[in-house]
């Protein structure tokens, strides 16, 4: 293993040099950062105690918006800090570690999201059977393999990331500290460890994607099935959810799946994946359902009286 004697420190570039959007950028990722935490742990309390929390689709939903919010707190804290400070400094080891919670919770994001659509299959295709199909026992074996299957993909990312030797330039042109800027910096040739990048999280997002398309499609074609009242309810969800998938998986798989190049508009692109569908999510899922903003009225309204 390669080990880094030089570079103790890099300097995030972040999204813009210029001084007064840095002041927008601040303002506007702020926000968008409460705002995706507020709305995050929201979900996850209003379903964690209320008998919501029973129902596979929104005990997915839970663990959905859990990664969401680690997902967001991984990269958005940094950039709103850099945005107001003179010096953009993030140590070598914090990198590290942002590499690995990167990909742990977006990776487990990806894998919650396929859960998602397995539970509205079994839900609109085999309703007879859904209750036997999607026992407690089996979705707690489910998130407990996403669990394991993100732990595995970042642990391999940050065995990468550790093994690059750095000994000379430091600054990253991204807002967070990511494996492809880090690669342009490295003292070594990089075209095998861009290879076992893309592997590794290109294929993640690449199959995921296709899984989540065929699945979508095997839910719409068996819409013929239902009642018109059931078909307008289904599409309805059907069509937000993979609104959310396109939005989340367009960019990621623009970003992993392709040769190793890095372009000025990758930390843009990044910014769709990283923090527009942590934000994205709970709107879509949660404030569109009936069931979770009755939980949420009865619950608060509990908590005032």
């Amino acid at each position: 293993m390669y080990l880094n004697i030089s570079v103790k420190e890099f300097i995030l570039l972040g999204l813009t040099n210029d001084v007064l959007k840095e002041k927008i950028v601040f303002v506007v990722f702020l926000f968008l950062y409460l705002a995706t935490l507020s709305a995050n742990l929201l979900t996850v309390m209003t379903i964690r105690y209320s008998p919501l929390f029973g129902s596979p689709m929104y005990f997915f939903l839970c663990y959905l918006s859990i990664a969401d919010t680690c997902f967001s707190t991984s990269t958005a804290p940094r950039l709103i800090v850099n945005a107001i400070s003179e010096k953009k400094i993030i140590s070598y080891n914090e990198c590290m570690i942002q590499i690995f919670a990167f990909h742990l919770f977006g990776s487990m994001e990806i894998f919650v999201l396929i859960l998602m659509s397995f539970d509205r299959y079994v839900a609109i295709c085999k309703p007879l059977r859904y209750t036997v199909i999607m026992s407690q026992h089996l979705c707690g074996t489910l998130v407990k393999l996403a669990w394991m299957g993100s732990l595995i993909h970042s642990s391999a990312h940050e065995v990468l990331a550790v093994k690059l030797p750095f000994c000379g330039p430091n600054v990253i042109d991204h807002f967070f500290c990511e494996i492809q800027p880090l690669l342009k910096l490295a003292c070594i040739d990089t075209y095998v460890i861009n290879l076992l990048t893309v592997f590794n999280s290109g294929a993640i997002c690449t199959v995921s994607f296709t899984i989540l398309i065929i699945s979508y499609i095997l839910i719409l074609h068996s819409l013929s099935n239902q009642s018109a009242e059931g078909r307008k309810k289904a599409l309805s969800t059907c069509t937000s959810h993979i609104i959310v998938v396109i939005i989340f998986f367009v960019p990621c798989i623009f970003t992993y799946a392709r040769p190793p190049t890095v372009y000025s508009v990758d930390k843009i692109v990044a910014v769709f994946y990283s923090l527009g569908t942590p934000l994205l999510n709970p709107l879509i899922y949660t404030l569109r359902n009936t069931e979770i903003k009755n939980a949420m009225r009865k619950l608060w309204c509990r908590k005032l009286t």
